[in-house]
């Protein structure tokens, strides 16, 4: 079993012994979520996979939250936020402007990249660094903004 399975596992009995119903919730749906993703692919997930299941969910939820806001929605709003926070636990820490930056221009020199056509060459590269500690979309603008 994978460290942040067996994690999400111990949560998930604290969470309930303790009745904080939010984060069991929560909780419940990270589970749900690499549940479906064994159960599909028919395969016991490593924990490369469930960073990129929570880092799917946690996309998921900045787009929710950025159409509550527009919509006046509050109370769904911090609900979503709420459940980031939960979901930022198992994530591995975030990196640091100065190592995004360092990363972004390692991977463009790996890449020999020149021109925004080579944007994928290099995303190729650095989005496994990234994924789970980085929000993708932005360190693409990043690359495109580097490569113009």
């Amino acid at each position: 079993m994978s460290a942040i399975k067996a994690k999400i596992t111990e949560d998930m009995k604290n969470a309930m012994r303790s009745q904080n119903k939010e984060r069991l919730a929560t909780i419940r749906l990270i589970q749900s979520a690499i549940k479906q993703k064994e159960v599909d692919d028919r395969i016991t997930l490593t924990d490369e996979h469930i960073i990129a299941i929570l880092d799917k969910m946690q996309k998921q939820r900045r787009e929710s939250i950025s159409q509550f806001d527009a919509a006046g929605r509050d109370d769904l709003s911090s609900k979503e936020k709420a459940e980031i926070v939960i979901i930022q636990e198992y994530l591995p820490a975030q990196l640091s402007d100065a190592e995004l930056t360092q990363l972004i221009d390692s991977a463009i020199s790996e890449a020999g990249a020149t021109s925004p056509k080579d944007m994928g060459k290099v995303m190729a590269i650095i989005k496994p660094k990234v994924q789970g500690r980085a929000d993708v979309a932005a360190v693409s603008a990043r690359v495109k903004e580097k490569l113009v």
